[in-house]
């Protein structure tokens, strides 16, 4: 299947947003699943097919009015044959190898004469077809919206990304198409960091992270994690990979923390997100990412517990080449000691909820860098204040 092809052609990506199982095979564009009425009376299912034409990268108009088909004879709901498209001409025809037609239909369209493109077409003829199905059957309709598989060398998704398309936006999303993304931490905020991007059209995500998945983690990331996954003690990077691994490729797992000996692992990285703890490991991350020219963000919360009630603020830095002062000459990163007491992370309280929006606002301004979302602040601190659910910006350019 050419999902390249699909997506470029305003004709047939059209019937895929709207449901249609459109594929193109073999030199030709084929329509599955339409429901039809047989001799019988029954609703059952066939197969539109036509000739590909092509322009450039895109369709080009259909080569004539009519379509072959694959399947019984259509027939009204009572029964009787459609006469009206039967050109007579019925019996195996080897299309290609993998697409034999058992009918030829034609329909033309009036005053034209031919159709202007293959939506066109290939609705005209579903209506004729399949309108008499839904007299017996008022569910039956070709717009399935099944899930579209797709090939590692059309996409990184296992299948089709349906809601970029029909949502009009495939140009934003380009600009996210980076070779390698890395999440440096898989507690709360980074896994919710991971669960963002692997929707993104990213190359590779590469995962570092050395800890076992336990039972605390599990209250603090996206989804639900079994009992049976947590009594494995996966670590938490094969089990996210194995995850995500559903939906995309490029999922790269390393089992292991990043620390003052191997920041060069970052090496060559588009983009990077900081979930870790602050203290000299942290730093010496940050420098590395400053002399390798790697744009990135760091996430962090700063929660305490105050009569009963949980108060304090999440923060987001980013530092990309030619801004960087603002990280040690404003101290907008956080580098204590992880067990020190005057870090943000020194009593560990993380909060779903809050873990969520840490990740929602990383994701928002990693997107926002690459020309995703429009950005007209180009701010570079952020802080939510639970109290009072205010976002102050600054840093600003």
């Amino acid at each position: 299947m050419s999902a390249l092809l699909i997506d470029r052609s305003h004709d047939l990506s059209r019937l895929r947003e709207e449901g249609y199982e459109v594929d193109v095979r073999h030199g030709h564009v084929v329509v599955t699943n339409v429901p039809y009425v047989d001799s019988s009376r029954c609703v059952r299912r066939g197969m539109l097919i036509v000739a590909l034409t092509t322009s450039g990268e895109s369709t080009g108009p259909p080569p004539d009015h009519t379509v072959w088909w694959t399947g019984d004879m259509p027939c009204h709901c009572d029964g009787t044959p459609i006469q009206r498209m039967d050109t007579g001409q019925s019996g195996e025809q080897a299309l290609a190898p993998d697409l034999v037609a058992n009918r030829r239909f034609s329909s033309k369209p009036l005053p034209a004469g031919s159709y202007g493109d293959y939506y066109e077409q290939f609705t005209a003829y579903i209506r004729i077809i399949s309108s008499e199905a839904r007299e017996l059957d008022p569910d039956a309709t070709a717009a399935t919206f099944a899930p579209v598989a797709a090939s590692a060398e059309e996409s990184v998704f296992v299948y089709h990304d349906s809601a970029s398309s029909r949502a009009g936006i495939r140009m934003a999303a380009a600009k996210l198409e980076l070779e390698r993304v890395a999440i440096v931490g898989l507690g709360g905020t980074g896994s919710y960091v991971l669960d963002l991007v692997s929707k993104a059209p990213v190359r590779e995500i590469h995962l570092f992270d050395g800890d076992q998945l336990l039972n605390h983690n599990a209250f603090r990331m996206p989804g639900a994690i079994s009992l049976g996954d947590l009594d494995r003690r996966p670590l938490k990077v094969d089990r996210f990979a194995e995850v995500y691994g559903q939906l995309r490729r490029g999922v790269v797992p390393h089992p292991y923390a990043l620390d003052g000996d191997n920041p060069h692992e970052l090496a060559g990285m588009d983009f990077v997100f900081l979930c870790m703890d602050g203290g000299s490991d942290k730093k010496a991350v940050v420098t590395a990412l400053e002399t390798m020219e790697i744009p990135f963000v760091d996430t962090g919360m700063g929660l305490h517990e105050e009569a009963g009630e949980i108060a304090g603020i999440v923060r987001l830095t980013l530092s990309s080449p030619g801004r960087r002062s603002h990280v040690w000459k404003r101290d907008r990163i956080t580098f204590d000691d992880p067990d020190g007491e005057h870090n943000e992370y020194s009593r560990n309280i993380q909060i779903a909820e809050l873990n969520a929006l840490n990740a929602c606002l990383a994701v928002i301004r990693w997107k926002k860098y690459f020309g995703f979302y429009r950005d007209l602040e180009e701010e570079f601190f952020s802080l939510y204040t639970v109290d009072g659910n205010h976002l102050l910006n600054q840093e600003i350019a």
